[in-house]
């Protein structure tokens, strides 16, 4: 392993949980914003991810630690 893999290891390891959040939350919104207009073929919730596919055959995939907030 060369030393520019293994720093970039320990970046990976020490990134910050709310910036990973935070990037994640935004690559769900352009996702969701490309599925505006689209009809929903199917959805698979699976224990790790949900997995929506549209009548044009394009998957697209959401991951469960993005979490979710429901009103009160």
């Amino acid at each position: 392993m060369t030393d520019n893999r293994i720093e970039e290891l320990i970046r990976l390891i020490e990134a910050d949980p709310e910036g990973l959040h935070t990037a994640e939350l935004l690559v769900a919104r352009d996702v969701l914003a490309r599925l505006a207009g689209k009809t929903i073929a199917s959805a698979t919730v699976d224990e790790s991810r949900i997995t929506i596919e549209t009548s044009d055959g394009a998957r697209y995939y959401f991951y469960g630690f993005l979490g979710a907030q429901t009103p009160s």
